[in-house]
């Protein structure tokens, strides 16, 4: 009997429209960093996808074991075994990545969590790497959809650590970290998927 791997809806539904877009920023050969792998879904699409990157897929130790099944079952040569990455541990398993892919994990990280992230990211991304992180967002202290602010409520709900993030304040951290927003896509179902570049320097 075959074992039923995790899976997400969400994941199936927005992956061909994430793959748009990382078409055109990972267009050359380069080791890719995924931060919260989840059930994998988005590693095996985009691995196979992007045979020219090497896919290296990470998640807290928590949560690693979501993934790990799918992950060997690809056998893709590019995809390689998932990382433990807990963000606001250190050192981070991998020093250096010439590109980084997170998918709805900046609204369930507490905020010093994404704060690490972005550290973490920039100390360690390669001049002119790109940071590609999918999601709601708010725009000027504002929500885009009411759908999103009921989500938002949903997650404040759960734990009072979560909770959609501004735009404005994800600048900040990432203009503090050398890193700078090239791009801003409209994703379905209200999300976006933020580019920033890595400048190689802090300010």
């Amino acid at each position: 009997m075959a074992t039923e791997l995790p899976f997400s809806q969400a994941c199936e539904n927005n992956q061909a429209p994430i793959l748009d877009v990382l078409l055109e920023v990972f267009d050359q050969p380069a080791r890719v960093l995924e931060i919260g792998t989840g059930t994998g879904q988005h590693a095996v699409h985009f691995a196979r996808a992007l045979p020219h990157l090497q896919w290296q897929p990470s998640d807290h130790p928590d949560a690693a074991h979501l993934s790990r099944l799918r992950l060997e079952q690809a056998g893709l040569p590019n995809l390689l075994p998932i990382l433990y990455l807990d963000v606001s541990a250190s050192p981070w398993p991998i020093t250096e990545f010439d590109g980084v892919f997170s998918a709805n994990t900046a609204h369930i990280m507490a905020w010093p969590e994404v704060e690490k992230m972005f550290q973490g990211i920039g100390n360690r991304l390669t001049l002119n790497g790109a940071f590609c992180l999918y999601g709601p967002f708010n725009y000027q202290g504002s929500f885009t959809s009411d759908s999103n602010r009921q989500f938002d409520q949903h997650l404040r709900t759960r734990a009072p650590q979560m909770g959609i993030r501004d735009l404005d304040d994800l600048n900040i951290l990432a203009r503090a970290e050398g890193l700078l927003l090239k791009d801003d896509v409209a994703m379905p179902a209200n999300n976006r998927l933020l580019v920033f570049r890595s400048t190689g320097t802090h300010p």
